[in-house]
């Protein structure tokens, strides 16, 4: 009987997410009709998607790492769209043939969520928050890309118990190749590269020759970090059961290279975080020497680059170390003296004076640059959430980490000690602890390609491992 009630919800709901698909696609495409204009190849992809279904499923996953260096040419978007078609096709076949479509319950409360984001969208159009039907695009693009992520939730869970869980997570290895091979020959051959991978130039450089920073095919620096540091997670957790250590010992000894090359000094924080969570259920020596050590090295890496120093330096000239700066004049500086952490505090001020005029609801999806002079991004997702949601909208926010991490903690519990299912809920809950802290000063709720991988491990961590079903696939 639930089966069947959860059949008629999931149908109602895809009937429902049908329409809204093509009223977004109406709108998309007035915006940019290069979204739309992969049509032609429509019908191959589709017909390849169900004939080699697992391949397909898992090669979205693989490609969507190289293709930010084309969002002028709206390629990111188009892929958003398209997962999300392929996906509710999917699903409406499997319910058509009536077959099984498989759900759990934090997908339902992931898109329980999404679809109260949509609220905003409506609320907008009719000019019930703090900014007119003008912003409806911009809010638009911003609903698609959320909702993106739970269509890839869905995707994934539809491979369960036809593709083992370890295999998926190794294949998502595959998607550091075009962000590495970018990332080295930023570094160390940036004239070889076209100008929309930073090429072209002599912009980048060795290592601490420049200020210049490293973001691969990610876009930002920033966004590279993040997408970084959850691969450095999951190569930790690759060495913790590996026969070949030294692999898994050079990959993460690059990645965490690549990992201070982005100078991104909110990562280091994050990284800590991360390391401090991983490493607290199982304390030993070797597991607090190798994480202390790995900390310390990048701290000294950065520390040691002239860009580094300054952002260190620059700490100094802020309330948060130095007595005589109080936010108001914190807030004076922001406009001469180049300190970003200053900036950060005018902008939050800002973004709060803008919220206390509509507290309730917000003033409506990724509306924040329109919200202060600065026409910048919060950089505290927490203060976007209240700004864009309201007190509503905050609430919610939170509410869904919440469940996240409640989700993970029942599976971690009650997973088989030091098996690898109970490792990788270990590493997600790291690096959503590590996400919550970045959140303070960095917008990393924008960062699409890292939610994208998070929300497929967070599909494929409540699986039911058998792991002597399959070899690992440790070199």
């Amino acid at each position: 009987m639930l089966t069947r009630t959860r059949s008629h919800l999931l149908a109602l709901f895809v009937s429902l997410l049908g329409v809204g698909i093509a009223v977004m696609s109406g709108f998309m495409a007035g915006a940019s009709p290069m979204l739309l204009g992969l049509g032609f190849a429509t019908v191959p992809i589709v017909a390849f998607f169900f004939m080699q279904f697992e391949v397909a499923a898992i090669g979205l996953l693989v490609l969507r790492s190289a293709l930010d260096p084309f969002s002028g040419m709206q390629l990111p978007a188009a892929f958003a769209i398209g997962v999300s078609a392929l996906t509710l096709l999917y699903v409406v076949v499997q319910l058509i043939t009536k077959k099984q479509v498989i759900t759990e319950k934090l997908w339902w409360i992931f898109a329980t969520w999404v679809a109260l984001q949509s609220l905003w969208l409506v609320l907008m159009f009719i000019g019930g928050l703090g900014s007119d039907a003008s912003q409806i695009q911009t809010s638009l693009r911003e609903w698609v890309r959320i909702f993106s992520w739970l269509m890839v939730y869905l995707l994934m869970l539809q491979l369960k118990d036809k593709v083992h869980p370890e295999i998926i997570v190794s294949r998502l290895f595959l998607a550091l190749i075009a962000p590495s091979t970018i990332a080295l020959m930023q570094i160390f051959a940036p004239s070889l590269l076209p100008p929309m991978f930073g090429g072209g130039g002599d912009e980048y450089g060795a290592i601490g020759a420049s200020i210049s920073r490293v973001n691969g095919t990610l876009g930002h620096p920033n966004t590279f970090a993040t997408f970084l540091l959850l691969f450095i997670g999951l190569t930790l957790w690759k060495l913790g059961k590996a026969k070949q250590r030294l692999y898994w010992l050079c990959l993460l000894g690059l990645l965490a290279f690549f990992y201070v090359a982005t100078k991104a000094l909110f990562a280091l924080a994050m990284l800590g975080v991360f390391l401090l969570v991983f490493i607290a259920p199982k304390l030993s020596l070797p597991k607090i020497i190798g994480g202390a050590l790995l900390f310390a090295i990048a701290i000294a890496l950065f520390a040691s680059t002239e860009f580094g120093q300054q952002r260190l330096a620059s700490l100094t000239s802020t309330p948060l170390f130095n007595s005589n700066i109080d936010i108001s004049r914190a807030i004076l500086l922001s406009a001469s003296d180049g300190n970003s952490f200053n900036w950060r505090i005018a902008q939050w001020t800002f973004l709060l004076q803008a919220w206390e005029h509509q507290p309730i609801l917000g003033y409506g999806l990724a509306t924040c640059k329109q919200l202060t002079v600065f026409d910048a991004y919060a950089h505290n997702d927490y203060i976007r959430a209240l700004a864009e949601g309201g007190i509503i909208g905050f609430a919610t926010f939170i509410l869904l980490f919440m469940a996240l991490f409640t989700y993970l903690l029942q599976i971690f519990r009650t997973a088989q000690p030091n098996s690898k299912q109970r490792n990788l809920c270990l590493v997600l809950l790291a690096m959503l602890s590590a996400i919550m802290v970045g959140m303070l000063t960095e917008n990393i709720w924008s960062h699409t390609t890292l939610f994208f991988y998070l929300w497929t491990l967070i599909s494929v961590a409540g699986w039911q491992w058998n792991e002597k079903l399959v070899e690992s696939a440790e070199c």
